[in-house]
């Protein structure tokens, strides 16, 4: 408030504020008495007024009138008037019936007033508002002549929710945004003809094309999102008629903090065309397991280990271990986390899981509470050809790191799996599954201490935008202009965004008692080749004609179709619609796997390819290994 007071604004709204007041006690008087006020009412009004001024300027003061920006007035700002003008009407009607118990005074007169005062000072605000947001200001209010408003883009908007509302504020509100919304479409007949913020409501989505002409628009905008694969496929089929750019709001798995505004504005990619629902989230159980807790997350640098970091942090952990090899990714999670989300109680540890001397040491200087294990080799045929790189890091680094969470009290343990675990036809696939197993087998040996680890592994497919996922490939290839190799066109994928597969994972960690292996609801798989066909649309090119589609057939280790369990393993479904929990009773004891474990030692450390596929086919019956060979043939 001192600062308020130092400025000239201030002053003068105050003094428009009082002059105001008066003119409302006034005009009060002239209501009450229909025009002709008596000669013994009019001596009352100084005596009123040299009370009623104080108290209504201390509520006024009480209640922040003074502290707000006025050219933000909003709905709050009103409440607050209100309550200022109720509360000091009752004071004062107080005052009188306590000095001479209101005689020589009308009652009305105080009713009036307060409701003159609210009506005069909130149109005062409201054209304050008004007059900031339909020109540049002036001097006079401490504003800066910004000349006229910079040549905008004539927006059509694909929506009238609230989603469009807010952004629709946002653009009246803030002038040097270079954009001016010409008119709302949407397909619920009880919106068309309304106006938001002044702005029509024109009609169906369905004559997308006939607005845009008649709006001259420049861009469309698609406002939804909450919309579903078919709902958005059929949008972004219409704006591709249309002829004009468009572009659209990320869907609400990814606006969290529903933080809707012109700076989120992005074109459409192929995550909107999939169209997947939002993630329900008990954000208590997934903060009662985080917040204050000491978090540690491998492979923090890659695609979903930090994404995990970046939905984390949202529940106030008490610190954050952050470790992966990569020292360019490490850096960029650290730079993100600290300057765009104002988050520094992290550690940034450049390192291998295999690392069992710095594992140690970092387990016992930090003496983190849960291990997110995301940490892997997961290009197919990269492991395929390089298997004893795979064996070293998804499964011996994933038994250190297990070992090392047991002998440190970690309570949970998260192991990052995949899909391709599931009746594996790789060797990345084959160690996954190992990894699994011997989770299974750790949460065996010590389920029955009071303390022992909880351990538990999420099981779930591709994700869209990830270092291994075929969308940039296709993108790169489509800049390139072509061709967009497809391996084959009929072969399937189930895919989900990282953002939903990231919040998914921290939800399943609330629920693990131990052993389990959670699986994730993956939609409908997605035929790869209709995949590639979708972005180059979006690209804004035509499959076939400007860009040609290829296929070259399987890579090592590929398979047409991706599972997510095995026959055997029995699923059960959770409170969560989006998660379910293989029970397929005991997992292997640790005893029982040494001997393979040291023959797949042995086998790495020698780059047999062949005698890890054998062994790997000893502990998992479903595994199908493929003839190929490594980049070190045997022999």
């Amino acid at each position: 408030m001192k600062h308020q007071v130092r400025k000239l604004n201030f002053w003068i709204v105050l003094g428009i504020d009082l002059l105001l007041l008066g003119v409302a006690h006034l005009l009060a008087y002239v209501i009450r008495f229909e025009g002709v006020v008596p000669l013994e009412q009019r001596s009352n009004i100084p005596t009123v007024l040299a009370f009623l001024f104080p108290i209504k300027l201390g509520f006024f003061f009480f209640f922040g009138l003074y502290r707000g920006m006025w050219r933000y007035t909003s709905l709050p700002d009103l409440l607050n008037l209100l309550r200022a003008c109720v509360a000091s009407v009752f004071v004062s009607m107080g005052v009188l019936l306590l000095v001479n118990r209101f005689e020589g005074f009308s009652r009305a007169i105080f009713v009036l007033d307060a409701l003159l005062t609210f009506l005069f000072i909130a149109g005062f605000r409201v054209s304050l508002r008004l007059y900031y947001q339909n020109t540049s200001g002036c001097l006079f209010f401490g504003g800066t002549s910004r000349g006229s408003r910079q040549r905008c883009k004539r927006l059509l908007v694909v929506g009238a929710g609230d989603a469009a509302e807010k952004l629709a504020r946002e653009i009246n509100d803030n002038k040097a945004l270079p954009y001016m919304v010409a008119g709302f479409l949407d397909d619920n007949a009880a919106k068309i003809g309304q106006r938001i913020h002044g702005i029509s409501v024109l009609g169906p989505i369905v004559d997308l094309q006939e607005f845009v002409s008649k709006t001259r628009a420049q861009e469309i905008l698609i406002a939804i999102p909450s919309a579903g694969r078919e709902q958005m496929q059929r949008i972004v089929d219409l704006c591709r008629e249309g002829g004009v750019p468009f572009k659209t709001l990320p869907s609400l798995g990814e606006l969290i903090s529903d933080q809707v505004s012109v700076k989120v504005i992005r074109d459409v990619s192929y995550r909107d065309l999939l169209g997947r629902p939002p993630v329900r989230l008990a954000l208590q159980e997934i903060g009662g397991i985080l917040a204050g807790e000491t978090i540690f997350v491998t492979g923090a640098g890659g695609s979903i280990g930090s994404e995990l970091c970046r939905q984390i942090v949202r529940f106030q952990p008490g610190s954050l271990i952050l470790m992966d090899i990569s020292e360019q990714n490490l850096y960029q999670i650290e730079m993100e986390l600290r300057h765009e989300y104002g988050y520094s109680d992290y550690t940034a540890v450049l390192g291998k899981v295999q690392d069992k001397n710095l594992l140690d040491a970092l387990f016992q200087q930090y003496r983190p509470t849960v291990v997110f294990h995301a940490a892997a080799y997961k290009h197919v045929p990269m492991v395929e050809c390089n298997p004893w790189e795979g064996v070293y890091n998804n499964i011996f680094a994933s038994k250190r790191l297990m070992e090392v969470s047991i002998r440190y009290g970690v309570e949970r343990f998260i192991l990052i799996s995949t899909d391709k675990a599931v009746r594996p036809t790789n060797v990345m696939g084959a160690t996954k599954r190992m990894a699994e197993i011997l989770m299974q087998g750790f949460y065996e040996k010590g389920k029955d201490s009071d303390a022992g680890t909880r351990f538990m592994a999420v099981r779930f497919g591709n994700v869209l935008g990830s270092s291994g996922s075929v969308i940039p490939l296709f993108r790169r290839q489509i800049e390139l202009g072509g061709p967009v190799t497809v391996t084959h066109p009929e072969m399937t994928r189930y895919f989900m965004s990282i953002e939903e597969a990231s919040q998914l994972i921290l939800q399943a960690a609330t629920m693990g008692a131990g052993g389990e292996i959670f699986v994730l609801e993956m939609g409908t798989p997605v035929r790869i080749g209709q995949m590639a066909r979708d972005l180059i649309q979006l690209c804004g090119k035509e499959p076939d004609t400007e860009i040609e589609i290829k296929c070259i057939g399987l890579r090592p280790g590929e398979k047409m179709y991706e599972e997510l369990i095995t026959e055997g393993e029995g699923i059960v479904h959770t409170g969560h619609e989006k998660i379910m929990v293989l029970r397929g009773g005991k997992g292997a004891s640790l005893e029982d796997l040494q001997e393979s474990l040291e023959n797949l030692k042995h086998f790495a450390s020698t780059h047999d390819a062949e005698g890890i596929k054998a062994e790997l086919g000893k502990v998992i019956p479903e595994y199908t290994a493929q003839a190929g060979e490594s980049v070190l043939p045997k022999g």
